[in-house]
């Protein structure tokens, strides 16, 4: 198990396994380090992700559309990477980090993703169509 310190203070443990999905999911993602960076410092909302939008703020490298956008983000919650946004109104549109996503993001800090495999693409695409739970 993979212990995890939260910015909370509070320890978290995870799997091996659940590490490594999470990690092979955030670089086979779309998204770039940036977004990832600044997740850690507050919520970043949909709009500010897609389109040009997601390119001029360096959280892209190539403009998606909002429902490729979301699937994508909504795949990195599924794997615990990322949490929707709550206010006093229920769920937003913005996104956060996880505890687990904080701790894959440190071991990114100021790098690039790995160059994933075409093993890793085709692993996390067969997990993400399939939902197994790997």
């Amino acid at each position: 198990m993979a212990i995890i310190d939260s910015p909370n203070s509070k320890i978290f443990s995870y799997s091996r396994t659940t590490v490594e999905r999470a990690e092979r999911s955030l670089i086979c993602c779309p998204f770039t380090v940036g977004l990832f960076t600044a997740m850690r410092n507050q919520s970043v909302p949909l709009n500010a992700i897609a389109l040009e939008n997601g390119v001029q703020q360096g959280y892209t490298q190539r403009p998606l559309s909002e429902l490729s956008c979301y699937n994508a983000l909504d795949w990195l919650i599924q794997v615990g990477v990322l949490r929707r946004e709550v206010d006093g109104q229920g769920i937003t549109d913005s996104f956060r980090l996880t505890p687990l996503g904080y701790q894959l993001v440190e071991k990114y800090q100021g790098k690039n993703w790995t160059t994933p495999s075409w093993q890793d693409y085709l692993y996390n695409a067969g997990i993400r169509w399939l939902r197994l739970p790997f």
